[in-house]
């Protein structure tokens, strides 16, 4: 193994014990707290702005071990499948965003100290070739779509590339969550397959576009 390649393994190690360390501590809380009822009962309280409330939840997943499935279950269960699913995939698209420009922009400096400029440059290299797919099927996996995001900023992947992947896989999971929540959650196995389905179709067709 190249000294870059053990760079970029340490940096990521990194990245994910700063997600994964939050949910062991408080993780149990959270999940207690932010059942689907209880998650629903929390953003009823913001009256008309709880759209807004839940946004922030989904947001908030980037340091916090918020369960964002069942914040979007939850949002399906108040609004409906089709604006529920909109509002689900608005707060999925900000929170990569913010997660992607914030180390983009702020935290080059310690990756630079954690990776070096080789384990940058093999992280660049990567996310060049693969970047659009991993960032697609990160979206509907647990604790990826964060450590996904933040690498990408890292690696400088191009927005004109992260964006639509974002997209890809943003949309098809906040609305297969939002439908399992308000057509019921007894069988939400078909949801779940096409949230980890369609992202795979989307970017076949964004990356052939964005080929031209």
């Amino acid at each position: 193994m190249t000294r870059g390649n053990r760079s970029l393994i340490l940096l990521i190690l990194v990245i994910l014990a700063g997600i994964i360390v939050p949910f062991v501590i408080w993780g149990a809380w959270f999940d207690s707290v932010l059942s689907l009822e209880g998650a629903r009962k929390w953003m009823e309280g913001y009256g008309s702005w709880a759209w807004a409330a839940g946004i922030a939840l989904l947001v908030s997943d980037i340091v916090l071990p918020v369960p964002s499935t069942v914040v979007m279950s939850a949002l399906g269960w108040m609004y409906g499948w089709w604006m529920g699913g909109l509002i689900c995939a608005a707060g999925s698209m900000l929170s990569g965003i913010i997660a992607y420009a914030a180390c983009r922009w702020l935290g080059r400096r310690a990756a630079l100290y954690l990776a070096g400029e080789e384990g940058l440059r093999r992280g660049e290299e990567i996310f060049e070739k693969r970047g659009g797919w991993l960032v697609a099927l990160s979206r509907w996996m647990p604790v990826l779509p964060e450590a996904v995001a933040c690498l990408a900023g890292l690696s400088r992947m191009r927005r004109r590339v992260f964006l639509p992947a974002l997209a890809c896989g943003s949309v098809p999971t906040g609305f297969a969550f939002a439908a399992i929540g308000h057509l019921g959650h007894s069988q939400p196995g078909w949801a779940i397959a096409l949230s980890g389905l369609v992202p795979v179709l989307l970017w076949v067709a964004a990356a052939r576009v964005l080929k031209r």
